[in-house]
């Protein structure tokens, strides 16, 4: 009983952080591309070029983590078994 206590709260854990790493990933690179295009006018094509294929990347590692959270919520067990093993003792 505790590995699904475990499990549920690794599953709503997991999801967030990667989101919000992500999102923190994509604003810093969005900064440093706007910084580089500030300095570098002329190289405004390659650097967003670069800048798009960062971002993804970062946003397929958000993906997998979306995955991987619906594979682990199907692992567990079903709300009403749960309560009827603790109420049957």
């Amino acid at each position: 009983m505790v590995y699904f206590a475990c499990l549920a709260i690794a599953v709503g854990f997991a999801v967030s952080v990667a989101v919000l790493s992500a999102s923190i990933g994509q604003g810093i690179i969005g900064g440093q591309a706007m910084a580089g295009i500030a300095r570098q006018p002329e190289a405004s094509g390659r650097i967003q070029i670069a800048m798009i294929i960062a971002l993804a990347f970062v946003e397929s590692l958000v993906i997998y983590a979306l995955l991987v959270f619906f594979l682990l919520q199907g692992k567990l067990p079903a709300t009403d078994a749960v309560l009827a093993k603790l109420g049957g003792g």
